[in-house]
């Protein structure tokens, strides 16, 4: 992928369920920012998710086991031994591609370690998220930043860091707590942290897992708080190795 600095090698992962509706559209807008490779991760689709990826230039993988981490740990898994940079983001179209230079951008500069788009700091379209998704983003903001010192309005699917450092994290969660795990971490190990305002769409299609049924939001809830509670003990008993790359070429 060109980016302001030269090229880097990014791939993309998309964890997807039931995507059927939009996800054909996702990765032709992904591989229009021109990135190198777009993992889509079939985590267990009923419908025809996989086959309309492949049709839009996808490489698909199988990971019939569901839940959003361990899809997305079966996508990192998957990598092109050439990828550098790792790109998340939904398969909903919710997330906009366009924003994807400035989701990687300051990883290929060396100006961060760690990068979210931020769908707070962004435009959203009206509906694009339930009162109890903001108010999860900025709970678990309150409670990073009153923990590790780290500033985080979000818990946003959209995020980019290079491929060696999330292969150094530790990552263990395989169902929703994914996203805090991978934050919690990356402030527990001292790094350069950047949020970058990202717009945010309503979903093209399909039935959101979390946000689109009481059940399902409160389940979600519920794992996010004990993945705080868990990995916070964890992490106080055997801090992360620090990262002192500031002057590191890239």
């Amino acid at each position: 992928m060109r980016l302001g600095s030269g090229e880097a090698f990014v791939s993309v992962v998309i964890p997807c369920l039931n995507e059927e509706e939009p996800i054909a559209d996702v990765v032709r807008e992904v591989l229009a920012q021109g990135v190198d490779e777009v993992i889509v991760v079939d985590n267990g689709s009923t419908d025809r998710t996989a086959a309309r990826a492949v049709e839009a230039g996808a490489r698909v993988i199988a990971e019939p086991v569901r839940g959003y981490g361990r899809a997305c740990a079966a996508g990192v898994a998957a990598l092109s031994a050439r990828t550098e940079i790792i790109c998340f983001l939904d398969g909903d179209g919710s997330d906009v591609p366009a924003f994807m230079t400035d989701v990687v951008g300051p990883i290929a500069d060396n100006r961060a370690d760690f990068v979210m788009g931020s769908r707070l700091k962004g435009k959203r379209e009206d509906g694009s998220m339930t009162p109890q998704q903001v108010l999860a983003g900025w709970l678990a903001g309150l409670l990073l930043r009153m923990t590790y010192g780290a500033r985080f309005t979000d818990m946003s699917p959209f995020r980019a860091l290079r491929v060696d450092r999330l292969r150094g994290l530790g990552m263990q969660e395989m169902t929703y707590g994914w996203n805090l795990e991978m934050q919690m971490r990356a402030a527990a190990a001292g790094w350069r942290i950047l949020e970058v305002p990202v717009d945010h769409r309503c979903r093209q299609g399909g039935v959101s897992k979390v946000s689109g049924n009481l059940m399902a939001g409160l389940k979600a809830a519920w794992k996010i708080t004990t993945t705080f509670l868990r990995l916070a003990a964890t992490l106080r008993r055997d801090p992360p190795r620090q990262l002192h790359l500031r002057g590191e070429k890239v």
